[in-house]
C-alpha cells in the first residue's frame, strides 16, 4: 500500500524499515525486561541478535532452496533486502538452533530468559503487521463488508489491520505480566499461545492462504500445533509452581 519512500536518490523499503524499527524497539524492551529479571542484558541482547541474524540467513537460504530458479541466474540477488523472499519455517529452524546453542554455552537460565523475550516478541509482531500494511502482503479474502479495502483489483478484508490490532492487543496483555511468578517462563508461553491463536483466527480472513489436501490451511495447522504445545507447557509449569509453593 506504501511499499517505497523516495528520498532524493534513495529508495527506502518501508516494510523493511518497519521490521527494523520493530527489532530495535523490541531489543530495548528485552534488555529492560532482563534487568527486571536479574539477567545480564548484554548476554540477552546478544542472544536475540545472533538468533535473529541466523533466522534471517536461514529464511533466505530456505527460500532459495524452495525457489532455486529465482537465484540460479543471479546468485547475488540472495543479498537483496527483500522481506517477502524469506521462508518463515527455515528461518524459525535456524534461529531456534542458534538460540539453543547460545543458551547452553552461556549457561543462561531458560525460563527467565524466555520471559525476558516475551515483550520484545509481542512488540515485533506489531511491526510485522505494520510491514504487511505497508507492503500489501498477507492480503485478505474478497468480501462485501462495509469496511473492505480495495487491493489487487478486489474489495478485500483489511486482514493486515486485523493482524496489527490483534498483535497490539496481545502486547498490552503481555505487558501486564498476568501469569505469576515473573521469570517462570509463563509470560513467554502465553505470548506464543496468544500469537498462535490469533493466527488461527486471522487466517480465516486471508486471501493468500496455502491449502493442504483436505482443505486444511497450512498456517492454521502450524499455529494450532504451536498453540497446543505452548498451552501444554504453560499448564505444566504453572502446576509445578503451584506445587512448589505449597511445600
Amino acid at each position: 500500500m506504501f511499499p517505497y519512500l523516495r528520498l532524493g536518490p534513495f529508495l527506502i523499503q518501508m516494510p523493511l524499515l518497519a521490521l527494523l524499527v520493530g527489532v530495535w524497539i523490541g531489543m530495548s524492551l528485552v534488555e529492560r525486561e532482563s534487568k527486571k529479571l536479574h539477567l545480564d542484558p548484554a548476554a540477552i541482547g546478544n542472544l536475540v541478535l545472533y538468533s535473529f541474524l541466523a533466522g534471517i540467513i536461514g529464511a533466505r537460504l530456505g527460500y532459495a532452496l524452495e525457489f532455486p530458479s529465482l537465484y540460479s541466474s543471479n546468485p547475488l540477488s540472495l543479498l537483496a533486502l527483500t522481506p517477502t523472499t524469506l521462508s518463515p519455517m527455515w528461518g524459525f529452524a535456524a534461529g531456534s538452533i542458534v538460540f539453543v546453542i547460545f543458551v547452553q554455552r552461556k549457561f543462561l537460565p531458560i525460563r527467565p530468559t524466555l520471559d525476558a523475550l516475551a515483550p520484545g516478541l509481542a512488540l515485533f509482531m506489531i511491526a510485522v503487521g505494520v510491514s504487511h500494511i505497508l507492503s500489501g502482503d498477507a492480503y485478505g479474502a474478497p468480501t462485501k463488508v462495509p469496511w473492505a479495502i480495495r487491493l489487487w483489483n478486489e474489495y478485500r478484508h483489511p486482514s493486515q489491520f486485523y493482524e496489527t490490532f490483534m498483535a497490539l492487543t496481545i502486547f498490552l496483555i503481555i505487558r501486564e505480566r498476568l501469569p505469576k511468578p515473573e521469570g517462570a517462563g509463563l509470560n513467554f508461553l502465553l505470548t506464543v499461545a496468544l500469537t498462535a491463536g490469533s493466527r488461527v483466527f486471522l487466517e480465516a480472513f486471508r486471501g493468500d492462504s496455502v491449502f493442504w489436501l483436505g482443505g486444511f490451511r497450512e498456517a492454521q495447522v502450524f499455529a494450532l500445533t504451536g498453540m497446543a504445545i505452548s498451552l501444554y507447557w504453560l499448564r505444566r509449569w504453572m502446576n509445578a509452581n503451584t506445587q512448589s509453593d505449597t511445600r
